[in-house]
């Protein structure tokens, strides 16, 4: 598993920090885009208040996964603490206007100036997403055809249990998972960029490379973007996308979690009903159905109404996608499962944050309630504890 976590910079009232930069400088000297040090990197985002940490190399176990990018997070809270700054997991900050923040304006800023020739990057599908990809190998062209596949179908419901934005600009969203909502529409210019999130199936990587990549490529370079900077695989947005750089296929419909434990598990989850759903050679729901189900699953999460074989609401799907998962998994990824299984009997961590907030707003303003469930996913982040 190859993990990219995406974490925002706050004070203790929540309040962004677009300060990146200055971070970076102060601890190498000068201003690059990302940090290499041992075992992992830290670095810039699109977003001046976001900072990324991704793996050096894959990790064989999960164990090894938690242990690294636990270890990551430590290190960066110790190098942003020293400008104020603390780390925040979860899809959103929950207090963020757009006007709070600015876009990355050193190396690497043309491309951002690209896709500002093309699309409005002040909103929320571009300001304010944190995201949790996962990166998953593939050897033959066969196999990755068949992975991809599979997660198109997988991830449709996988926003069930993974979403963890609830709340923006200080009020409720009217989805369970607001990133994805937003980040549907980011760019809406050029349709053939995202789709319909959920993947067309594949049925090689020349066809692939053709009719997704090619396409979208076209679609930019004749609404005025360079044929060169935006002609590349990782503009796909899709929720599950080709790296043909790497040899890998990326998850892009988890939201982030609050803690690694808990994103960890996703990985787990994910690993482990891809390897069952591989085994039993499942049949792939016609892409229309998918399509339809993830949008429900974005706005009401376990219990959206669904049109999988297996459950009628996106609740049962999932646990059918657990006993899966627990069924293929090794003994290492047994070992996180529980807590998707939480999940499932619990609802996700947006559905989590939002009742605990109205709890608290019972007996205070909403703004406070907010700001005091976040405080403790800044601690669950720091100290690696899930949040229930």
């Amino acid at each position: 598993m190859g993990p990219e976590h995406e974490f925002s910079l706050v004070n203790q009232e929540l309040k962004v920090l677009p300060i990146s930069d200055k971070i970076i400088k102060d601890y190498c000297g000068k201003i690059v885009n990302f940090v290499k040090l041992p075992s992992f990197t830290f670095g810039k985002e699109l977003q001046m208040h976001v900072m990324e940490v991704k793996a050096n190399l894959p990790f064989k176990s999960p164990i090894e996964f938690e242990e690294i990018m636990q270890n990551a997070v430590s290190t960066l809270n110790q190098i942003v603490q020293k400008h104020g700054a603390m780390l925040l997991g979860t899809g959103m900050n929950p207090l963020m206007h757009l006007k709070d923040t600015a876009i990355w304006p050193h190396y690497h800023k043309k491309i951002y100036q690209e896709y500002g020739k093309i699309f409005n990057l002040t909103q929320h599908g571009w300001l304010n997403i944190q995201s949790f990809h996962l990166n998953l190998p593939y050897q033959k062209e066969t196999d990755g055809i068949q992975i991809h596949n599979q997660l198109a179908n997988l991830s449709a419901y996988l926003p069930a249990i993974a979403a963890s934005s609830p709340i923006y600009e200080g009020k409720n969203g009217c989805d369970i998972d607001n990133r994805l909502e937003f980040y549907k529409i980011n760019q809406k210019e050029i349709p053939s960029v995202t789709a319909d999130v959920i993947p067309e199936y594949a049925t090689s990587f020349s066809q692939y490379k053709h009719d997704v990549i090619e396409r979208y490529s076209q679609d930019l370079a004749a609404a005025g973007a360079s044929k060169t900077l935006l002609h590349r695989e990782w503009v796909n947005s899709r929720g599950v996308i080709f790296r043909f750089d790497r040899c890998a296929i990326e998850v892009r419909v988890m939201d982030e979690q609050e803690c690694v434990k808990s994103d960890v598990a996703l990985g787990c989850f994910v690993r482990s009903a891809l390897r069952g759903l591989i085994a039993l050679k499942t049949d792939l729901l016609q892409h229309d159905l998918l399509a339809r189900d993830f949008n429900m699953v974005v706005k009401d999460a376990l219990n959206a109404q669904v049109s999988n074989p297996h459950g009628k609401t996106a609740r049962q799907v999932c646990q059918y996608y657990l006993n899966l998962a627990i069924e293929y998994a090794t003994e290492d990824e047994k070992k996180y499962l529980w807590l998707i299984k939480k999940r499932v009997e619990n609802g996700s961590l947006s559905e989590i944050i939002r009742d605990h907030v109205l709890k608290r707003a019972n007996k205070t303003d909403f703004h406070e309630a907010v700001t005091d469930v976040y405080l403790t996913l800044i601690r669950s982040l720091s100290d690696n504890e899930p949040y229930f």
